[in-house]
């Protein structure tokens, strides 16, 4: 791979990771209502699911699921209906004492297994070994330079936003009256949280059935 294609993979990486998307939004919002340390099983969770996203796209299993209809519409509909129970649950807590971690109880594999509900995450894995690997000589190498870098930026962008939900959850939990807080604020965060995943899973399904019937 020369320095071209690199610096292409490095830009596309970075627009596809640190923008928000449903991964940073629970990112976020874990951590703004559990703490950093309940959030981290979901950001190692993602670029794990990524990873083994990408070495099923380099199989070709990938081009299999995007070319049966019927699966393609599972995934599509699994991964949207996912994301509007999240937001649902995520909508209705009121405060940090009223919301109990099974409220969005997101294992390390649960967050795996999220990314492979995503049929946009499918697509974008598709792209990048049509750009990078596939029909290539030294497609595996490829494969071993791409992966660890997607895999870096997945990690990196999703502790970025926990950070930020960290670094916010004391704040969202006020203000106080009689001295207790109220969670005011963090009804308002998480109501705005749960709006980002709806309008996702929107785009999610828009994009996906316009794909569908094209």
């Amino acid at each position: 791979m020369n320095a071209h294609e690199f610096g292409a993979l490095l830009t596309l990486a970075t627009a596809t990771s640190f923008t928000p998307g449903p991964n940073t939004t629970l990112s976020t919002a874990l951590a703004a209502n559990f703490g950093l340390r309940h959030a981290l099983r979901f950001v190692f969770a993602v670029p794990v699911g990524w990873t083994l996203l990408l070495g099923l796209c380099s199989a070709g299993v990938g081009a299999v699921v995007l070319a049966a209809p019927l699966l393609r519409g599972a995934i599509l509909l699994g991964g949207v209906g996912y994301l509007l129970w999240l937001a649902w649950r995520l909508a209705g807590s009121r405060s940090l004492s009223q919301m109990p971690a099974h409220t969005l109880h997101i294992t390390f594999w649960r967050g795996v297994g999220l990314q492979f509900l995503n049929i946009k995450a499918w697509m974008l894995a598709l792209s990048i070994v049509a750009g990078w690997i596939a029909g290539q000589a030294d497609a595996w190498q490829r494969l071993a330079v791409v992966a660890p870098v997607l895999m870096a930026y997945a990690f990196a962008s999703n502790l970025t936003y926990a950070l930020v939900g960290s670094v916010l959850r004391h704040w969202l939990a006020g203000p106080l009256v009689d001295g207790q807080p109220t969670g005011r604020r963090l009804r308002t965060f998480n109501r705005g949280m749960a709006l980002a995943l709806v309008l996702t899973a929107g785009w999610i399904l828009m994009t996906g059935l316009g794909r569908t019937t094209t």
